[in-house]
């Protein structure tokens, strides 16, 4: 479907909630008047979540022809419909299509309900603090310390399993306080513990020494791991694998052998239903989510709800990246406060061995009642400070336009070290600068494909020389994408798509048996739909090469041990070229290299969040194709979804 054709779908939608409220107003007794603005109102809370937000302000209201004007007009209006229950009052709500909060927020009746319930269960995870007594408070202090050992220096001293990096130090001389033990440490007290950090800040790193304590203390311990989509679940299993090969043998073998996709774990059934949920709940003693920003409010509600009370939570996400592509912001409002509490901090002091007083934690953006539960990981492993995309992500999550265009002037071909395409992964990497800028020649124009194509040349030699070679074929792709901001238009994803798609197909023109057919050797594809019965999940990305007898298949990674398995193309469900992807696609993946390509004009969905997602996908080199004008005000642009979350939680609390 396309967006346009979504666009008219969501429009009717709306328009048949209208008119049904407006009727079951009309049915309750109120004036025309009031059953008119109940169901205008109705029409513009479904389009709100249509745009991922939860509910509509009353002051954002559009006014119509004779309806209320100012948000107590309206207030008073709805609330004499009929239809629309009144949320600040005391007691439960009368059964209505819409409710009406205390704070003026307008939602449909099952998001605000939605709200209600993720925010009891958050509030059960975190008050319900895990006791140990004096013995595994010992035997957790000590593989604490064990784990979050300084590396070897130059008198030869080992490192540690975990491999964790020394803490910087402060202005007095003394270190600064490691985040990453103290979060591992206040997830062992806590039943909720929710991570917000950028790319290569430790997240993984700090998830295996949970692991590793609770081994300890527990070698039956049921652990799940879950993300998303299968990509961002399958990255975060080999990401713990890498980091806990440090670790000792038995606990590296009591390691969770398997992560899954969050609708998979619960059992997501033919009518939409989940297998587990609250009076069904997994059978599991932690669960471990990765990208937890891409949840929406209503897979996190169904995901919490089935977790056992006694189990711990741990969230794991970027609070600057974009949110779920569905209605709500759950993982930007869960970690907005990393308070502790006094009494926390001496807790966490006990475990790790620092000082109370050292352990201060930043200003929230937000106060919420779930201090004593979040941490915010600030400082990157993988990018500098000053490097070109550590740069370039804190000055877009800034909105540090002035500074941004600076560092990019510097980044501009002509000003590089590398006068050439940037070709990462091809002997060049010395000489090719970390960020680049190209501006479209003229407003309208395209992006340049060859510098778009150049970084795939390691991808298509492979084909070329070695077919069957699938691992190889893979781990070329693997290093480089084409990111789109958008889906259509000369600079969108479906244009883009069809251009590099030409140009690969003549690049391999003399591997392609059907010039006329839709399935070419090397055709890289994108699964857009789950099929549970193939093992094909939205996000799965596989390669089209030939089998051992030479049939054209469509080969994906298995997972698990590692390898390749094979689909007929004719099995597919849903699925699109991939040689780009739109920055939303792209969440739960990393890059060496990324082109992240602008659209030609400002647009509503270009934000902050969309830019610094995509800068934040690639390791190692990135290159801007945009102009000037859309650039900044995509960067000065700050993503707002409206939700209440954070009110329900104070309402409960």
């Amino acid at each position: 479907m396309s967006a346009d054709e979504r666009l008219q779908v969501q429009a009717w939608l709306a328009d048949g909630l209208a008119r049904r409220i407006e009727a079951a107003a009309l049915r309750c007794g109120a004036l025309p008047r009031d059953a008119q603005a109940a169901g205008e109102a109705a029409r513009q809370v479904c389009e709100a979540l249509a745009s991922g937000h939860v509910c509509r302000g009353l002051g954002e209201l559009t006014a119509f022809e004779g309806g209320p004007l100012g948000v107590q007009a309206w207030r008073a209006s709805l609330l004499a419909s009929g239809v629309v229950a009144d949320g600040s009052a005391p007691g439960p709500l009368p059964p209505h299509p819409l409710v009406l909060d205390s704070g003026d927020r307008l939602y449909l009746a099952r998001y605000h309900a939605y709200e209600q319930r993720l925010a009891r269960r958050l509030l059960l995870a975190s008050r319900a603090p895990v006791t140990h007594n004096a013995s595994a408070l010992a035997r957790m202090r000590e593989r604490l310390a064990e784990l979050f050992a300084p590396p070897a220096d130059s008198a030869g001293q080992q490192p540690s399993p975990s491999g964790a990096p020394a803490p910087s130090c402060t202005l007095t001389g003394e270190p600064a306080p490691d985040w990453q033990m103290l979060a591992a440490a206040l997830a062992c007290r806590s039943r909720l513990t929710v991570i917000s950090g950028g790319p290569g800040t430790g997240k993984t790193t700090t998830v295996v020494a949970l692991l590793a304590c609770l081994l300890t203390e527990d070698p039956n311990c049921r652990i799940a791991l879950a993300a998303p989509t299968g990509k961002a679940a399958a990255r975060m299993l080999e990401a713990l694998r890498e980091r806990g090969a440090r670790l000792p043998e038995a606990l590296r073998a009591a390691l969770p052998q398997q992560a899954s996709t969050v609708h998979r774990l619960l059992g997501r059934r033919a009518d939409g239903r989940f297998t587990h949920h609250a009076s069904h709940p997994l059978v599991l003693d932690v669960l471990v989510v990765d990208e937890a920003s891409m949840l929406d409010l209503s897979l996190a509600v169904h995901l919490l709800e089935a977790v056992p009370p006694h189990a711990r939570i741990v969230l794991l996400g970027d609070r600057h990246q974009l949110a779920a592509v569905e209605a709500g912001a759950v993982f930007a409002e869960l970690g907005s406060d990393p308070s502790l509490s006094p009494a926390c901090r001496e807790s966490l002091a006990v475990l790790t061995g620092m000082a109370a007083a050292r352990i201060e934690p930043p200003l929230p953006t937000r106060p919420s009642p779930l201090r004593d539960a979040v941490v915010w990981f600030t400082r990157s492993y993988r990018f500098e400070a000053g490097s070109g995309i550590g740069q370039l992500a804190r000055l877009v999550n800034e909105g540090a336009c002035e500074a941004l265009l600076e560092v990019l002037e510097a980044a501009r071909p002509s000003h590089a070290s590398a006068a050439s395409p940037a070709t990462p992964g091809t002997g060049a990497g010395e000489a090719t600068p970390a960020v680049r800028w190209i501006e479209p020649a003229a407003p309208r124009s395209a992006p340049e494909l060859g510098e778009l194509l150049a970084p795939y040349h390691p991808y298509l030699q492979a084909v070329r020389e070695a077919p069957r070679d699938i691992a190889r074929a893979a781990a070329a792709f693997a290093r480089h994408r084409v990111l789109c901001a958008t889906r259509t238009g000369r600079r969108g994803l479906e244009e883009v798509n069809a251009a590099l798609q030409a140009r690969v197909r003549h690049a391999l023109a003399a591997q392609d048996a059907d010039p006329t057919g839709d399935w070419y050797l090397g055709r890289p594809a994108i699964v857009r739909s789950n099929d549970y019965g193939l093992q094909l999940y939205n996000g799965d990305i596989g390669l089209a090469l030939p089998d051992e007898a030479g049939q054209l298949m469509v080969w994906f990674a298995a997972g698990g041990g590692g390898g390749f398995r094979a689909v007929a193309p004719a099995r597919l469900p849903a699925h699109d070229t991939c040689l780009a992807m739109t920055v939303h696609q792209s969440q739960g993946s990393e890059f060496d290299s990324v082109a992240l390509v602008l659209p030609e004009a400002p647009s509503p969905v270009l934000t902050r969040e969309l830019v610094y997602t995509g800068l934040t996908r690639a390791r190692s080199h990135v290159t801007v194709h945009a102009s000037r004008q859309v650039l900044m005000q995509a960067v000065a642009r700050q993503a707002s979804r409206r939700g209440g979350l954070l009110a329900r939680l104070e309402e409960l609390a």
